[in-house]
């Protein structure tokens, strides 16, 4: 009877084990069967939207993810991204050059993470409050420049970045921003591209195995030898970088970008892709793999607030307890997993 009762204990262990590891599917796929029942069944087209619309959201998330593995935050890539956006609409105005304007995005993207990073980093400020600030500064300086570009500059837009039609290369880059190959969009695919290649970095190189080790003991990870502040440095960095990758695919999908609205709230988004992606606040725990399920999730939630036609006032309190919820089953999950298996050697001892 202790051997079942032991056997029983391991059984709901491994469960929970299981649970944890995979909850990102688990919760995407309730989720989708969620979308499917509201909106009376679920279409291949319906599921490429999802993922258009998460690409932008997920490229960021990519960011954010390896980020919070570090055990840190980027309170600043909502702003960041309508700065970026905004300023990369600048120089394919002054262009109209669809490479040059991706490099600008990159650099220009990498330059704001690197910012971040030097201040968490080098000069060992908290996060939370480095990123905070920036974020205030990153919007005002969109804004401000809105306003005080030349008109030509920013597309002749009232208090809008445009990108100008008369430039030959407008068609091409809208057209990429919106198109797809064989019914797969194309910033879905990028999207895809970049989460396997974060995949990879995190799982097969010894910078993804840094990351971790920082995130999960700093002063250990400094003991053996890694240099922690060089590595959040570069963490934030390559989260600026990811951030310039989504303002160029905003710009292509939409041809402008409000420094008022653009990104507003893309920070909250992306750190709840993050946690519903599995990967851990606290750091040093969870899979890249997460991030695409995580954002894929919360572009469902959307969609499924739509269908059920519910009030707009109340969306935000709908995702705000779905995340405090999985967040919730993230800290338990470890916890009742410890009870059950203490349970299950106390019973092997009794036994004995």
């Amino acid at each position: 009877m202790n051997e079942q009762a032991k056997a029983k204990s391991t059984g709901l262990a491994s469960v929970l084990g299981f649970v944890k590891r995979y909850s990102f599917v688990l919760v995407f796929l309730a989720i989708l069967v969620v979308y499917a029942v509201a909106n009376n069944g679920l279409t291949l087209n319906a599921g490429m939207n999802v993922l258009r619309h998460s690409a932008v959201i997920g490229t960021i998330a990519i960011g954010m993810g390896i980020v919070c593995l570090t055990g840190e935050i980027d309170l600043s890539v909502g702003s960041m991204l309508a700065l970026v956006a905004g300023f990369s609409v600048v120089v394919f105005n002054m262009t109209g050059s669809i490479p040059l304007t991706l490099l600008f995005a990159l650099a220009f993207g990498a330059l704001c993470g690197l910012v971040n990073g030097f201040l968490v980093g080098v000069v060992q400020m908290p996060a939370f409050i480095v990123t905070l600030a920036t974020m205030l500064i990153y919007r005002s300086v969109a804004q401000y420049a809105c306003q005080h570009l030349p008109g030509e500059l920013i597309g002749n837009g009232s208090s809008v970045y445009r990108m100008s039609n008369e430039l030959g290369a407008y068609d091409a880059l809208y057209t990429f921003g919106n198109a797809r190959i064989a019914g797969v969009p194309i910033v879905g695919i990028v999207m895809v591209l970049m989460v396997a290649l974060f995949v990879y970095i995190c799982t097969s190189t010894k910078f993804g195995k840094k990351i971790y080790a920082v995130g999960s003991n700093a002063k250990a990870a400094h003991l053996a030898g890694i240099s922690v502040p060089l590595m959040k440095t570069l963490v934030f960095t390559i989260a600026g970088a990811l951030v310039g990758l989504a303002a160029f695919l905003w710009v292509a999908m939409n041809a402008s970008a409000d420094p008022a609205t653009t990104g507003s709230s893309y920070e909250m988004y992306a750190i709840a892709s993050v946690v519903l992606g599995g990967i851990s606040m606290s750091g040093g725990r969870g899979r890249m793999i997460g991030v695409l399920f995580g954002a894929l999730s919360y572009d469902v939630i959307d969609k499924i607030i739509i269908a059920l036609k519910m009030d707009a006032l109340i969306q935000d309190t709908i995702k705000g307890v779905i995340l405090i919820v999985v967040i919730m089953i993230q800290v338990a999950g470890p916890q009742l997993k410890e009870v059950f298996s203490r349970k299950g050697a106390k019973r092997g001892d009794t036994a004995k």
